[in-house]
């Protein structure tokens, strides 16, 4: 991936970092499949670790991506589906993943963001573990007895190794004094010197070696004959459960010593914190010890320790609300800077990209690195006042790299002492490198835009690419490649969307050359392309919004969209007529998720006659289905639109929203005619009044929690 320097997420709209999540977690989920189910991997680990990296970066800063769950997020999963070798286990409970941070802040945040979650000002305490760099196991023990031993597989679907599991020493087989149903979850790894020894051992009986321990302990456990199992010095920390018949403890560290005591070995640098400085001393103290443990972390995690405020804060669709992963930061490195190349994305941005003298970052060849934005290079303003964050680049210079999260390669800083004599400052371009129009900054805005819109081949390429990609369209066998192919194809152009689907007629009567016939295709990978267009003209209605790839509408907002209006009629009638002040932009304003941003984005877009023009050819196209609602369908709430205003006694306005849309309500943030029902607490306003101007229903939160169950 050197070659392919990802771009800052800081200067991404969301619709751009959610397409370049789709085409990344595709990529990830194909590696897993390799490595995981069919031991041949496609990728080196750093590369994998880079991808996965770079994917819960974006997760991150655009909370939409946490939320798409329809692709099952590969930062959510160890692993592939089960492969043919192995029985399969169904998870009585999800083995789901955590959400990762990277700096200190973000740590501070996640504490911060949990008190505001349940309205708490008290003290919370939190266990911090070291994060072990291994492959994650269910032990399933009934009556004490081990009965069943399953890896994460795909988080639902796991692989049968239950004998392989009873090979394992750290692995007790009886259990005296625990629930008569009892998931243990922890970490199957293999420590320093057991690796280099087996490797040693592999090497003289002229088998493969293993690339690092991690690679070692899974291949290990996943081997069809646990006799060869037996033979690999594997071992296991136990840190979490899944079903259970009784409660271990009250608290998750009071449940990490009653594994202790059932036999299990436990890490030992589990310790219990008070807040977010203990936790960050013992992370620098565990960091401090990482090189003298003897077996490989990549980090530390933070679990609430009261399983009563887990309970609470419950689940998102990947990842638990009370836990998150602290990863060690980024390998940095000192290189010359040979060059400074533009690139142009799919809504015009600008984004400067650094040619590097190639050096080695965490071990991986890095020759290209982010520079940010055109702020972040000048360091300086026309009036030669100092930008804060800038650094002031210039070719030549000595730049220093690391990889966010070892992820995306970024240029850090600059050593103005090697700067050499008469180096010049970077004058950034104001016209597109693509297509020769001017490139503006809007006020406020830190990002450099192409103004040629569908007339810049940058930008038409990338909106292509977007619509194919799995979030989107999702075409098998038009990825990427094949897009820049036919965008520049004389004989089968496709310069929009439509002309996908008409690529078929098309070369059914094109008298030159067939694309069965042309490099790379053959009759049967042209049948199947043209079948698997075919197959995606029946389209859901959230996926069509997102594959528009209007700007700052990601999957989660097309979703939400989609749902709201229930048809493509519906959603193209309001948009329309969505001007600013009429009852259609009120109530697009009024959806949760739909700030104006977001609303005038998508009224620009079909506004403008060249954007809709591509739209009505697209749409005549489709068969375009409505979305499936959320939640449960037969609740009270479902399908309605709800608002809360005022105070909320009983639960936050975060757990308020979290229960209403879980039983498939629909979230406002405002009232308008379309809404169904307000909650109002103490200390109601305007909503209250436009409810009661509306005739709209108003109830307190008693008779909520009373409709709703409790």
């Amino acid at each position: 991936m050197s070659e392919n320097v990802e771009r800052p997420v800081a200067d991404m709209t969301e619709a751009e970092a959610v397409a370049e999540w789709a085409e990344l977690a595709g990529k990830v989920l194909d590696a897993n499949v390799a490595y995981h189910r069919d031991d041949a991997p496609t990728l080196t680990d750093a590369a994998y670790d880079r991808m996965k990296r770079r994917l819960a970066e974006l997760e991150a800063a655009f909370p939409a991506i946490d939320r798409a769950a329809q692709m099952k997020s590969p930062t959510a999963m160890v692993g592939a589906p089960v492969a043919d070798g192995f029985r399969k286990v169904t998870h009585a409970v999800p083995m789901l993943s955590l959400e990762n941070a990277f700096e200190e802040g973000e740590v501070v945040e996640f504490t911060d963001r949990i008190r505001r979650f349940l309205g708490h000002a008290g003290a919370i305490s939190f266990t911090a573990e070291p994060k072990i760099d291994g492959l994650s196991l269910s032990l399933r023990y009934e009556k004490g007895a081990l009965v069943q031993a399953a890896t994460r597989g795909d988080g639902e679907v796991g692989e049968n190794v239950t004998d392989n599991a009873r090979t394992i020493g750290d692995i007790p087989q009886t259990l005296i004094g625990a629930p008569d149903l009892l998931e243990v979850r922890g970490e199957v790894y293999m420590s320093h010197a057991d690796f280099l020894a087996l490797n040693q051992r592999q090497a003289a009986d002229g088998e493969k070696v293993f690339a690092n321990p991690r690679n070692a302990a899974a291949g290990s456990l996943r081997q069809l004959d646990a006799g060869i199992t037996a033979k690999r010095p594997l071992r296991f920390f136990a840190y979490a459960w899944g079903a259970l018949s009784a409660p271990l403890a009250p608290t998750q560290f009071g449940a990490i010593q009653r594994f202790t005591e059932l036999g299990f070995a436990t890490n030992p640098l589990t310790v219990l914190c008070d807040g977010p400085e203990a936790m960050l001393d013992h992370y620098r103290r565990v960091e401090a010890q990482r090189a003298t443990l003897g077996y490989d972390i990549d980090g530390v995690v933070y679990k609430v320790d009261d399983l009563a405020l887990q309970a609470r804060l419950g689940f998102r669709s990947t990842t638990p609300r009370w836990a998150i992963a602290h990863k060690f930061p980024a390998e940095l490195a000192w290189t010359e800077l040979l060059g400074i190349d533009i690139q142009v994305g799919r809504t015009g941005a600008l984004s400067p990209v650094a040619r590097l003298r190639p050096v080695t970052v965490g071990g991986v060849v890095v020759s290209n690195a982010t520079l940010h934005n055109e702020d972040y290079i000048a360091g300086r303003d026309s009036k030669g006042n100092p930008i804060r964050d800038g650094k002031d680049i210039r070719l030549g210079d000595w730049v220093q790299v690391y990889r966010a999260g070892d992820v995306i390669p970024k240029v850090a800083d600059v050593d103005l002492a090697r700067r050499k004599d008469g180096a010049q400052p970077y004058v950034f371009p104001q016209i597109c490198p693509e297509c020769g129009s001017p490139a503006h900054r809007e006020v406020g805005d830190s990002v450099r835009r192409c103004t040629g819109g569908l007339i810049c081949p940058a930008q038409a390429v990338e909106r292509l690419k977007h619509f194919v990609s799995r979030g989107a369209f999702d075409i098998e066998g038009l990825g990427s490649k094949q897009v820049e192919m036919f965008f520049r194809d004389s004989l089968l152009p496709v310069k929009a969307p439509a002309d996908i689907f008409t690529l078929a007629a098309r070369d059914a009567v094109n008298p030159l050359q067939k694309l069965k016939n042309r490099d790379g295709f053959g009759d049967v990978s042209a049948a199947k392309l043209f079948a698997a267009i075919e197959a995606k003209r029946v389209i859901p209605l959230d996926r069509l919004i997102f594959s528009l790839g209007i700007r700052h509408v990601g999957e989660v907002a097309a979703g939400l969209l989609a749902r709201h209006y229930g048809t493509w009629p519906a959603f193209e009638a309001a948009i329309t007529h969505a001007t600013p002040g009429s009852a259609d932009w009120a109530e697009l304003t009024a959806i949760d998720g739909v700030g104006t941003v977001l609303a005038q984005s998508l009224v620009d877009a079909f506004q403008n006659p060249a954007e809709r023009a591509a739209m009505d050819a697209l749409v005549a196209e489709l068969d375009v289905q409505p979305v499936a609602r959320r939640g449960a369908v037969d609740s009270p709430v479902a399908g309605k639109t709800v608002v809360f205003t005022g105070s909320l006694e009983k639960m936050t306005r975060a757990e308020a929203k979290a229960r209403a849309e879980a039983l498939g309500a629909k979230v406002a943030g405002s009232v308008s005619a379309k809404t169904d029902l307000v909650i109002a607490g103490p200390g109601a306003g305007s909503k209250a009044k436009d409810a009661e101007r509306l005739g709209v229903e108003i109830i307190d939160e008693d008779a909520w929690l009373r409709l709703i169950g409790g």
